[in-house]
This record gives structure tokens, C-alpha cells and sequence, in this order.
């Protein structure tokens, strides 16, 4: 029954029902969702009142009841003939994503165009899948880019999944061949993600795999070549459930991993530097990456395992004129600030500044590890020496330095780390902790709200 009220340009002649918005609620995987879908196919999907307020609703609706809310976005933006009223229903629908951040899931799968205003939605949204070569978000299509700044571009070279979901903007979470791989993509994310964030509604799966499980391969997965690359993921799929990861952005910043997965059949969040990528070193697209993934995991109520083999901070012109100072303390002021349960493991490398970033005992981490070859000091032995000894006596000074620091045993010392564990006991140390850490309770400073460097 909802149809626009529009009667300028002729609108009067048409009355489409639904207003081409269809919106409901359902179960999936036997949980409540609601759930809307922009129907292109009528006034291209475009956004007016009726339009708006049906979005409105169901997003009311999941909020009051503690459900997931999923917006599947086609739409050509603002529909032109209602003029403020469809820009007051995009801003109705903004100040509802903000009012659910950190209450409910929300998840946007952009099935095609999503262009001016309408990309904002999403944005605010906890994640974004999208659909090669048919979807597209862009806030000024290539029309008017071509107007402005006399650039040529197409919608896929503007803002197709290539662009936000392969690596140049980090604006998407994923990317699929086709509609049915996206849908099932968000229902398999949804599946690892609590109702709300009421920590009673996080899904607990039967515990199929043994907690105490050891993974004799982990020890071999680090070379002892401290300078030659492993993947992270290997590492990372050994110690969950099934080693089975679902990958968040796996094709942005690809030198930080984050994923979902599980523990004892309890979700998990995870971080992990890669070494496979820039030798693991944290830029600003990795810090932004595991900035927003370690924020979302602290709303919900989901623990945080993080994976060190970090070798510092990126060097470079182009990551300080960029902003690597600001975008570096938003991953540090991420895990500091979050209060889950945080259990870290150090598989290699943790220099510098970015060893205390990467959830270090002295960010209020709850567990941390070592494994018996990792390096925890201010920078490499290398480097060091030439500071220290002025570039004197290298080799001997080198080797002095490697077997002061080139450990973990200092750390330790200091209780830095809370043990220095076999690759293999990995796991089981790990359920041991979340199993205990179940029950945690940290008391926050009464405020507004914290200030993260944006």
C-alpha cells in the first residue's frame, strides 16, 4: 500500500506499490533479520519518502528487538521529482545507521549502482560485499567527473568492486563473482556474528574440534631465516576450529590479515601482520584495516587473537605526508581502548613502536605470548648497532646484540609476555584462556565517549 505523494513532473500518473523498496524480517540460520531490498526496476530504485520510511521502519524494528539488519542497495540515488523530501529521507536513514553502530550488525551488499547520497549508507554500515562488474559505488558518477576535472573514467574504474574491494580504496569488505556468491558470503559472516551486542545472543556452535589439539606443524611454519616471508594465514588456520577462516578484506592492505573464526565453537576475531606483504610492516591502509575490524570485534563482545611478526611502521615520504602518524595511533588507540579478551602471540618479529601497538601486555592485553624464536626489541640488530656502536666492531657487536635482545626472554623477564609457549601448544593455551577470560569485567572511565584520531 505505500506509494510517493508526488504529484510535480507528472508523478501523479505513476504508482508503482512498494515504492520500490521491499522490506520484511525472516530467520537465517533459525535467527531473526530484517532485511530491505531496492528494487531498480522501479524509478531505479531511487529514494523518496514512502521509499525512505520503509527503510526507516525495519531498521527501528531490528533495533528495538536486537536483530541484525541487512540493506540490499540498487539504486540510482535520490529520486529528483520529490527533491527535500528524498534528501531527508537518506539523512532519516543515516541518523538510524549511526544509531544502531555498535547495537546490531549491519551489513550492506551493493547488487549495483549506489552513487551520491546513497553511498553513505553503506558506508556506515559494519560491512560492505559487492558484485564484480555490476556494482558500483561512486559519491559523482564519470558524467560528472568528466564535467569537473575533465578525467575520462568508467563506473568500474570510478568505484566497482576492483576499486573498493580489490585494494585501492578499502571502502568494501569483499568482492564475488555474482549475486548468489555475495548472499552466500554475507550469510556465512552473519552466521559468526552475534545478534546484538548482548553478549548472551554471540552463537556458540558445538565444540567438534579439540580444544586441546596439538598443531605439530607450527612448528615448522617459521623459517629461520628472519628475513624470509611466510603467510600469516597458515599460522592463523592451523590454531582455529577447522581451520576455518572467513577473511575480512582479504585483497585490501594484504601485509595485516583480519577474519573471523572459531575457538572451542565460539566466534573470534583475528589480526595477524603478514609477512608475506611489505615484510609484514604496518602502513596506513593496514592500521586503518585492523583499526575499524579490532573496533567492531570490542562492540560485540567478540575476543581478539592477535598474530605479531611485525617489523615496524612503513618508511617512506608517502606514508608520512600521508599521515602515518595519525593513521597508526588509530590501530593503537583500537586495541587500548577495546575491553573483550585479548590474547596476542608474537611468531617472529615485534620491533619498535609497532610491537606496542600490535595489543601488547602494556595495552591491557590479557594474555601474551611468545614462541621461543621471536625477537622482541626497539629495532632490528642491524640498525642497532649502527646507533650503538657507531658502526665499530659490526659483526661482533651484532652477534652480541642478536643474543641479547634476538629472544624473548627480556620480555619475559619483565613479564611483558606471560610465557614463552611451544608453536604447537598454541591452541590449547589459547582455548584455556578464552574459556577462562569468558567472565571478564573491566572497569571504563565515565565519559561522553573517547576521541579516536579519525
Amino acid at each position: 500500500m505505500a506509494t510517493h505523494r508526488c504529484v510535480d513532473f507528472g508523478m501523479s500518473s505513476f504508482t508503482d506499490p512498494g515504492d520500490g523498496v521491499v522490506v520484511g524480517h525472516g530467520t537465517m540460520g533459525g535467527r531473526r533479520v530484517y532485511a530491505f531490498a531496492q528494487d531498480f526496476t522501479v524509478y531505479g530504485g531511487s529514494l523518496g519518502e514512502a521509499h525512505a520510511r520503509k527503510i526507516g521502519k525495519v531498521m527501528d524494528m531490528a533495533l528495538r528487538v536486537g536483530a541484525p539488519v541487512i540493506g540490499l542497495n540498487d539504486s540510482g540515488g535520490a529520486r529528483i521529482q520529490e527533491g527535500a523530501d528524498s534528501l531527508a529521507g537518506y539523512a532519516d536513514i543515516f541518523q538510524r545507521n549511526v544509531d544502531a553502530s555498535g547495537v546490531i550488525p549491519q551489513i550492506s551488499v551493493i547488487m549495483g549502482p549506489c552513487a551520491g547520497g546513497a553511498v553513505y549508507s553503506p558506508a556506515m554500515t559494519d560491512f560492505i560485499f559487492m558484485v564484480d562488474h555490476t556494482s558500483y559505488m561512486f559519491v559523482t558518477g564519470p558524467e560528472v567527473v568528466k564535467t569537473v576535472t575533465n578525467e575520462t573514467v568508467t563506473k568500474e574504474g570510478l568505484g566497482g568492486a576492483s576499486v573498493h574491494a580489490g585494494g585501492k580504496s578499502g571502502v568494501a569488505h569483499g568482492s564475488y563473482p555474482n549475486d548468489v556468491a555475495a548472499m552466500r558470503a554475507m550469510r556465512t559472516l552473519l552466521d559468526y556474528l552475534p545478534s546484538s551486542n548482548d553478549p548472551s545472543t554471540l552463537p556458540v556452535r558445538p565444540a567438534t574440534d579439540d580444544p586441546s589439539r596439538t598443531v605439530p606443524s607450527l612448528d615448522q611454519l617459521v623459517p629461520d631465516d628472519p628475513n624470509m616471508p611466510y603467510d600469516m594465514k597458515d599460522i592463523i588456520r592451523e590454531v582455529l576450529d577447522h581451520r576455518s577462516m572467513f577473511e575480512i578484506q582479504p585483497d585490501h592492505a594484504k601485509n595485516i590479515v583480519t577474519g573471523f573464526g572459531r575457538m572451542e565453537g565460539r566466534t573470534v576475531g583475528v589480526v595477524g601482520n603478514n609477512p608475506m606483504v611489505l615484510a609484514g610492516c604496518l602502513d596506513i591502509g593496514a592500521s586503518e584495516k585492523a583499526a575499524r575490524f579490532v573496533r567492531f570485534c570490542d562492540c560485540f563482545n567478540i575476543p581478539i587473537l592477535t598474530f605479531v611478526d611485525v617489523p615496524g611502521f612503513l618508511p617512506g615520504t608517502a606514508q608520512e605526508h600521508g599521515g602515518i602518524i595519525r593513521h597508526g595511533a588509530k590501530l593503537l588507540f583500537a586495541y587500548a581502548e577495546a575491553t573483550v579478551p585479548k590474547i596476542t602471540v608474537i611468531s617472529r618479529k615485534a620491533y619498535g613502536g609497532a610491537y606496542d601497538v600490535m595489543s601488547s601486555k602494556h595495552l591491557r592485553g590479557d594474555a601474551n605470548y611468545a614462541w621461543p624464536g621471536a625477537e622482541i626489541a626497539v629495532m632490528g640488530a642491524k640498525g642497532a648497532v649502527e646507533i650503538i656502536f657507531r658502526g665499530r666492531d659490526v659483526e661482533k657487536n651484532t652477534a652480541e646484540y642478536t643474543d641479547r635482545f634476538a629472544n624473548p626472554m627480556v620480555a619475559a623477564q619483565r613479564g611483558y609476555i606471560d610465557d614463552v609457549i611451544e608453536p604447537r601448544d598454541t591452541r590449547r593455551i589459547i582455548c584455556d584462556d578464552l574459556r577462562l577470560l569468558r567472565s571478564k569485567k573491566v572497569d571504563t572511565i565515565p565519559r561522553k565517549h573517547s576521541n579516536i584520531p579519525l
